[in-house]
């Protein structure tokens, strides 16, 4: 993507908008723009063309569409460094991954598209340190399950004013059970979707139809706009609950299953700012991996849905379930627990963070049966020994969680009665769930079977963290209500752990 100086001179962000011809289809732009997986010199952009986003093919005709980009030092675009012409390919959706290289590290940077005559809106974007910086500190924020018919996304405007770095997004970006044309708890009458968001989703148009829909949503919008993402997935961008190629429900054939999860990992794909080279092939796409924040931390993405084993003893909350101590059992598969035990073990990061789906630390539900989620990672022991043995001779182990639409913080420990090895912040859902509540009887069972838990809280939002060298911040921001418009938010609690001693104590 790289083009001649001369060229770059010759492109302004003026000349962009004084040379654009009149408009020839309705505005392409309507799904947003988006940065994401930040690199030192570089940063994935994307955006998709959409005129008529809730139509099968966007309202766009099966014909290849120009789309021109630039990406500048300031917003008004009067240093462009970067620019170029590309096509949005109708077998993709018309989405636009754009590979941008050549940007300088820990530098902020500002892009824009154009086609048929239409300017996108403008994007903020990132780019990580250099490998070898030692950064002071780091601002992230982990956010995850964003039902769009349990309410609104006005958290999403909230983070986008956040000044932060990149947002890890832990899973659930869309839900695949049908919507009502009023858009379920938001009961916006004005919204009128087809009948077709009634149908579960399992095939490539509705997909593509789904993120159109979410994507439409300005709060969501704002928050592509303004901060780079590193996203992973959990189940419900396929199907609750599915485990490698196993469905939920065992009357559906293995084979018309991974029908299935090709569609949807291909919608995926086209409606996420991630790399060509994740573009999946068929009912596989490879998800995990790493970045570096300098010297600083080290994230590693990982993908808790496509190669576990099936889970142990039916799935669900059991009790005596002697199968998930199996150490045949894996939630990671072999070959990416390998690489990240690997990875970890040679990394010189002051902080390992684990970006990933699902609750590490062990959570007893209470109550006399005392039950544990088998789709957790309680229900696949072995692996979470092993990387937790790792953690204990590597301090600054902290494990980022979503996907049960509870806020809670928790100390790591290889077993319980041993020292605390690393942490766990579980971030709630951003709608998932409704509005909420402060505590549950559950949450209340849970503190007391649970000592290790420092904090469980059920209302929605996302957890906002600053990593310096020695210490990590979370402060978890909760949303009064999201069912109606004008929830406000705050912070329900701020919790600190120092590297050289980790554990979660009262900010």
């Amino acid at each position: 993507m790289r083009l001649p100086r001369r060229r770059l001179f010759t492109l302004g962000g003026a000349a962009l908008v004084a040379t654009l011809p009149p408009p020839t289809r309705a505005y392409p732009f309507t799904l947003g723009v988006a940065s994401g997986d930040p690199l030192p010199t570089g940063v994935l952009l994307w955006t998709r063309l959409a005129p008529r986003p809730l139509e099968p093919a966007g309202g766009l005709p099966p014909v290849r569409c120009p789309v021109s980009w630039q990406v500048a030092e300031d917003s008004a675009f009067r240093t462009v460094v970067r620019s170029g012409d590309t096509v949005a390919r109708p077998e993709y959706g018309h989405a636009v991954h754009l590979d941008v290289q050549g940007l300088r590290p820990g530098r902020e940077y500002f892009y824009r598209f154009r086609s048929g005559g239409h300017l996108s809106p403008v994007g903020r974007t990132r780019t990580a340190p250099a490998k070898n910086a030692s950064p002071a500190s780091m601002r992230f924020a982990i956010a995850s399950c964003q039902a769009y018919g349990d309410g609104y996304y006005e958290a999403w405007r909230h983070l986008a004013a956040d000044d932060l770095d990149v947002v890890f997004f832990l899973g659930d970006y869309i839900y695949e059970g049908a919507i009502d044309s009023a858009g379920g708890s938001r009961m916006d009458t004005g919204l009128r979707l087809p009948d077709t968001f009634e149908l579960e989703t399992d095939t490539l148009d509705l997909y593509r139809m789904r993120y159109a829909l979410y994507r439409t949503d300005p709060d969501l919008q704002a928050a592509h706009a303004a901060v780079p993402w590193v996203l992973t997935w959990d189940d419900h961008e396929v199907q609750d609950n599915y485990a490698a190629g196993t469905p939920r429900f065992t009357t559906v054939p293995a084979a018309d299953f991974l029908v299935r999860r090709a569609n949807a990992y291909r919608a995926y794909w086209e409606n996420q700012p991630l790399r060509p080279p994740r573009q999946p092939a068929g009912p596989d796409m490879s998800l995990y991996r790493r970045f570096r924040f300098g010297d600083l931390a080290h994230a590693y993405v990982l993908d808790t849905r496509q190669y576990r084993s099936d889970q142990a003893c039916g799935d669900s909350l059991r009790a005596n379930c002697a199968d998930r101590n199996d150490p045949a059992r894996t939630l990671l598969g072999v070959p990416q627990r390998d690489w990240l035990l690997a990875r970890m073990g040679r990394s010189e990061a002051r902080w390992n963070l684990l970006a990933q789906q699902v609750m590490m630390a062990e959570c007893r539900y209470g109550g006399p049966a005392n039950r544990l989620d088998m789709d957790k990672w309680d229900g696949y022991a072995a692996d979470r020994e092993r990387i937790l043995a790792l953690a204990a001779r590597h301090p600054g182990t902290v494990v980022l969680s979503g996907d049960i639409h509870y806020n809670y913080a928790a100390d790591l420990r290889v077993r319980p009665e041993a020292p605390v090895v690393g942490v766990e912040l579980v971030g709630t859902s951003i709608t998932s769930g409704g509005d909420g509540s402060d505590t549950t009887p559950q949450l209340d069972m849970q503190r007391e079977y649970n000592p290790h838990l420092r904090l469980a809280n059920g209302q929605r939002g996302y957890v906002r963290c600053e990593l310096t060298r020695d210490r990590l911040r979370a402060d978890y921001r909760v949303m009064s209500r999201v069912t109606t418009r004008g929830g406000t938010i705050s912070t329900r609690a701020s919790l600190v752990s120092e590297r050289a001693r980790p554990g979660l104590v009262t900010a």
